[in-house]
């Protein structure tokens, strides 16, 4: 019953996209009211149709319905409640009923802002854009990656599921037990929260998208599929930048190795699309304000969804390797296709629009804010076209020669770190320099102290111990970035203090809510580079160990004495529990007492570790039990990351700034100042 419920609600939602492609072009064709009243009810269709296809799913994952295929597999009746309800989106079949659930959400927000505009055919045009993607999406639920496929044979014993039926009113048998999820997916809270809010930023990327695709099929030049979507482009980059902090923060705490971010293949999926992403941002930033980069948006935007297909393929295709990876799939060809539909289609109509979007203005002088942000756009795209290369260099070897090569760590970072300096510094400099063109006297000006500002960070990195260049590099940067901000925010409301008389705090509180997107910006600028002087500190100055050790046994390590204390063994309901009791001091203080775990699924013959970290301003002690044994003798790895915690604090910041953009509105109708009087001189 649960299965039959679910699949009638994917298929009414693939009608309903279907349907409600048809009425949007058709709104925005005929232009008229009363083709287009009959929107509303395919955007309900697909929303109801997306809910009830969750509900149901998760219906059958908490009531332990082992009939449907995808519960027994990927569920079980000793998994804790967190992790069952999350279990929705842990496999390929449930992440694509989540990605149809926030897909629909997404076109019933277009329609809802649309319905408030009355006649609108570029709303209903993009609607009918959101319904093409929609309908995809749905075909593929209720085809090859169908979640409601029920159980006609079970393995040995009763458990899992081994024959399945497509049509859900098939007969069906229900075994005993699942299989519960992958170890790695309940290993941690975070996997209740990283999936979904990193699929809401990358399904939120499809609304820009649609709306540039439904400017150029109409032929509208000009800013205003900008501005109608400058809203959902910022959800979008606020919850991908969300989803990728998330993901580095569970990477850290679950798989052991002292790390958050390895170039995976499918953390490089993620990654893609957000620098792009950035980009359009920045570069729809200066549209806005003086009409050039037309062409250039269009382009990014169409890259940037099109890189959210990739990065589906690389995650659900099973081309690749990876720990985030599925398993392989018929997807992966219908996926493949999409992408090159969705290439051909959206350059295609670029260049049938290219004699319109081509005659905006040009950029008068590279030495200027426009200038800046260009330079940063190209920096952006050559850091997304690496990433792309290195990601995609070792399948195309394999598809065109067999052989099995490697793009590894060494490649990426020797090509990132001199990119992401180059960054921040047009990050830093870009909204500092006037539109249009800049005098070197003014910006030298407007820079020198917060130069100076960098400097003195530097010298007390040096102060402190820290030689290493990089981490100079970085807090010079991080020092000048934070000091250019401070003095703008300074020299605004030292300038509107004297013109109204009023207080200084007062007035910078009024600037930031005067002009939010700017602050925003400017909070998360400062947030890459606490992020760029995180990972500078924690990457050099780490210190690693690997000891072994006994009961009753100590190891000195990075200025701590850690005292081995006592094994344990803990029988939980879904899996059993080998670990380890420590004692870390620092002299004679005890700092903390630590209990790194190694967990074994019932399930699985996998042994998942559950590192023990120490956090603290300094940094973190983090103990990893790399082997243990029944008489107590453990392998132990220790790491030692000074710091770190600004490399989480960076990174919220960043995404912070951008929900301060967001959320906040302008409360007057004044003009924004102009350059001179919001920088001073």
């Amino acid at each position: 019953m649960i299965a039959t419920v679910g699949f009638l609600g994917v298929v009414v939602a693939a009608v309903s996209s279907a349907a409600l492609a048809v009425r949007g072009f058709h709104a925005s064709a005929a232009g008229e009211r009363d083709t287009s009243r009959w929107l509303p009810y395919p955007v309900l269709g697909v929303v109801v149709g997306a809910v009830v296809a969750m509900i149901s799913l998760e219906a059958g994952l908490l009531a332990d319905d082992f009939s449907i295929a995808y519960v027994a597999n990927n569920s079980a009746t000793t998994t804790p409640f967190l992790y069952k309800a999350a279990s929705a989106w842990a496999a390929l079949e449930g992440s694509l009923v989540l990605w149809g659930l926030v897909l629909a959400l997404f076109v019933l927000s277009v329609w809802v802002g649309r319905a408030r505009r009355g006649e609108d055919r570029l709303g209903a045009a993009a609607l009918g854009f959101l319904g093409l993607v929609s309908l995809f999406v749905f075909v593929i639920l209720a085809t090859v990656s169908n979640p409601f496929e029920v159980c006609t044979a079970t393995y040995q014993g009763g458990i899992g599921c081994a024959q399945t039926a497509a049509l859900p009113w098939s007969a069906s048998v229900a075994g005993v037990e699942g299989f519960g999820p992958n170890p790695l997916l309940q290993n941690h809270p975070l996997m209740a929260l990283h999936p979904p809010t990193l699929y809401v930023g990358y399904v939120g990327l499809t609304v820009p998208f649609a709306f540039a695709m439904a400017a150029l099929l109409r032929a509208e030049s000009g800013d205003g599929w900008l501005r109608r979507t400058r809203s959902w482009t910022r959800i979008a980059w606020i919850f991908l930048t969300l989803g990728i902090v998330l993901g580095g923060l569970w990477s850290y705490e679950v798989l052991g190795w002292g790390g958050y971010w390895a170039w995976d293949p499918v953390e490089n999926a993620s990654f893609m699309p957000w620098l792009l992403a950035t980009a359009f941002l920045h570069s729809a930033a200066v549209q806005l304000r003086r009409g050039v980069l037309q062409s250039w948006n269009f382009v990014l935007v169409i890259a940037t969804f099109a890189l959210t297909i990739l990065g589906t393929f690389l995650t659900r295709s099973g081309v690749i390797v990876s720990v985030h990876s599925f398993t392989q799939s018929a997807i992966g060809p219908a996926l493949l296709w999409f992408l090159m539909i969705v290439l051909v289609g959206s350059l295609g109509l670029f260049a049938m629009r290219a004699h319109l979007v081509s005659s905006s203005p040009r950029i008068d002088s590279l030495f200027s804010r426009e200038g800046a942000i260009l330079v940063n756009n190209l920096l952006l795209a050559l850091f997304a076209f690496v990433v792309i290369l290195g990601t995609l260099y070792p399948l195309i070897v394999e598809a065109v020669s067999g052989d099995t090569v490697g793009v590894g760590r060494p490649f990426f970072d020797r090509v990132a770190v001199p990119l992401s300096f180059a960054l921040i510094l047009a990050m830093a400099v870009g909204p500092f320099v006037p539109y249009r063109a800049a005098r070197p006297g003014v910006v030298w000006r407007r820079i020198r102290h917060p130069l100076r500002a960098g400097l003195v960070a530097a010298v007390a990195v040096v102060l402190l111990g820290r030689r290493n260049g990089w981490v100079l590099l970085a807090a010079f940067f991080a020092g000048f970035v934070v000091a250019l901000a401070l003095r703008q925010l300074w020299v605004t409301a030292r300038a509107a203090a004297a013109k109204a008389g009023g207080n200084i705090v007062v007035e910078a509180g009024r600037a930031l809510r005067r002009d939010p997107a700017y602050w925003g910006g400017q909070l998360s600028h400062i947030g890459v580079a606490l992020l760029a002087m995180g990972i500078a500190l924690s990457a050099n100055s780490a210190v690693r160990g690997t000891v072994e050790m006994t009961p009753g046994g100590s190891a000195s390590f990075a200025g701590h004495e850690v005292a081995y204390t006592a094994p344990f063994i803990r029988e939980l309901p879904n899996k059993t529990v080998f670990g380890a009791t420590f004692e870390v001091r620092r002299g004679s203080d005890l700092v903390a007492v630590l209990e790194p775990r190694l967990n074994q699924y019932a399930s699985s013959r996998q042994t998942v570790a559950s590192p023990a970290v120490d956090s603290g301003w300094r940094g973190d002690f983090y103990l990893a039990l790399a082997s243990w044994d029944e008489d107590g003798a453990i392998a132990l790895d220790l790491y030692w990351f000074p710091w770190i915690w600004l490399v989480w604090a960076g990174a919220f910041t960043t995404a912070i700034g951008g929900f301060f953009a967001w959320l906040i509105r302008r409360r007057t109708a004044a003009p924004r100042p102009a350059p001179q009087e919001v920088f001073g001189v």
